[in-house]
C-alpha cells in the first residue's frame, strides 16, 4: 500500500514538472502582448462626429479669442501712438514757444542797439557768427563800426605777425592768410632788434607769449575767455588773470569805459596826440561785441577823434565796457578782402597783433 502510494506522488510530480517549468519561465521573462486595432470596437460614425465638432468648436473659440485680444491690443497701441504724437507735438510747441519768448528780450534789445548805429552797409551771416557794418559820420571824422555777434567758438580768434613772436604784417596779410572775413589791429608794440614785439602781456590759444607781466600805469589787457565773452582790465597778478579763463588778448592804453560809464581819461592821453585815428573795442549786455575804428589824416593831433569823443560814441551806441587799442597809423580795418578805412601812413602798417573774424 505504502509502496503504491509514492509511485503514485512520483508519477503525478513527473506529469506536473513542465507546467512548473513554464510557469516559472513566465515569472522571470518580460513578456508584452500588443494587441491590433482591430481587438477593439471601432467607434461610431456619430462619436467621431460629436468629436470632431467639438474640437472644431474649441479651436474657433481660441481663435475668436485671439482675435479679440488682438484687436484691443492693436486699438490700445494706436491710442497708445496717438497720445505720443501728440504729446511730441506739444512739447515742440512749447519749446518753440518758450525759445520764442526766451529769444524776445534779446531780439528787442538788438534791434534797439542796431537802430542806434542806422542801417548796416553791409551784413555776414553764418553759422559761425552775424557780423555788420556800418558807417558814421561824427562832427569831426569819418567812423566805421562792426557790430558783431559770436555764434561759435571758433568765430575769433587773435594771431601774431606771420604767426611768431617779433613777427609782423599788415591786418589785411592776416585776414587774407587765415582766409578771415574781418579784422582789425589789436594791441600796442614795441620795436627791437629789428623786429616787432606785442606790448607787455599777451595771450595766444590760452598760454602767454612773453609771460604774464602785472598791468601798470595805463597799460590794462582786453581778450576773449573760453565762453566768447569780452574781458578786460587791470590784472596785478597772474592768478587774477588765469581765473578768467582767457582764449587770446593784448594790451594797450586806456580803458575808456566799464559798466556803461566813460572812466577818467590820464591827461597824457587826452593830449598826446589830442587828435589821431583810432580803434576800441567794447560790448554789449547781450554779450555782442562794438568795434569802432575812427579815420584821421595823421599822428599830428590836428585830425582824427580823441578819446572823449570814443567814449562818447560808446556810450551814445550803448556799450557796457570800452577799451582803446593801438591806434594812428595801426589802425587798420578789413571787411570782406576790402581796407574800409583809410590809413594814416598811406598804406596800411605792419603789426605784430591782430583780431580775426571767421564765418
Amino acid at each position: 500500500m505504502t509502496s503504491s502510494i509514492r509511485t503514485l506522488n512520483r508519477t503525478m510530480l513527473l506529469a506536473c514538472s513542465p507546467f512548473i517549468a513554464v510557469l516559472l519561465w513566465l515569472m522571470v521573462t518580460n513578456i508584452s502582448i500588443t494587441l491590433p486595432d482591430s481587438s477593439f470596437p471601432e467607434a461610431s460614425y456619430d462619436q467621431k462626429e460629436n468629436a470632431s465638432s467639438e474640437q472644431a468648436s474649441s479651436v474657433a473659440n481660441g481663435l475668436d479669442a485671439a482675435r479679440s485680444i488682438a484687436a484691443e491690443t492693436s486699438a490700445s497701441i494706436k491710442k497708445q501712438l496717438r497720445l505720443y504724437n501728440q504729446t511730441n507735438a506739444d512739447m515742440k510747441q512749447i519749446v518753440t514757444t518758450a525759445t520764442a519768448q526766451a529769444n524776445r528780450p534779446l531780439a528787442v534789445y538788438d534791434k534797439i542797439i542796431t537802430g542806434k548805429l542806422g542801417n548796416p552797409s553791409g551784413t555776414i551771416n553764418s553759422d559761425k557768427l552775424r557780423a555788420q557794418l556800418f558807417y558814421i559820420q561824427a562832427d569831426h571824422f569819418q567812423s566805421y563800426v562792426l557790430k558783431i555777434k559770436l555764434k561759435s567758438s571758433d568765430a575769433m580768434k587773435m594771431v601774431l605777425g606771420k604767426d611768431k613772436a617779433g613777427g609782423s604784417e599788415t591786418t589785411l596779410a592776416a585776414v587774407q592768410r587765415y582766409g578771415a572775413v574781418a579784422g582789425v589791429n589789436a594791441g600796442g608794440f614795441a620795436d627791437g632788434g629789428g623786429k616787432r614785439y606785442p606790448l607787455s602781456t599777451t595771450v595766444l590759444n590760452g598760454q602767454y607769449v612773453n609771460g604774464f607781466e602785472p598791468t601798470r600805469s595805463d597799460l590794462f589787457f582786453v581778450g576773449l575767455n573760453e565762453n566768447n565773452q569780452l574781458v578786460g582790465g587791470k590784472y596785478t597778478n597772474k592768478q587774477q588773470l588765469d581765473s578768467l579763463d582767457v582764449k587770446f588778448g593784448a594790451s594797450f592804453v586806456p580803458v575808456l569805459l566799464k559798466n556803461g560809464n566813460a572812466t577818467t581819461i590820464p591827461t597824457k592821453w587826452q593830449l598826446s596826440p589830442v587828435r589821431a585815428p583810432r580803434t576800441v573795442i567794447a560790448n554789449y549786455k547781450d554779450g555782442q561785441l562794438l568795434i569802432i575804428v575812427a579815420d584821421g589824416r595823421n599822428e599830428g593831433g590836428s585830425s582824427g577823434a580823441t578819446l572823449t569823443e570814443m567814449q562818447i560814441l560808446l556810450k551814445r551806441f550803448g556799450a557796457v565796457d570800452g577799451y582803446n587799442l593801438d591806434g594812428g597809423g595801426s589802425s587798420s580795418l578789413i571787411w570782406n578782402g576790402r581796407v574800409i578805412n583809410k590809413p594814416s601812413d598811406g598804406q596800411l602798417r605792419k603789426l605784430p597783433t591782430h583780431f580775426l573774424f571767421f564765418k
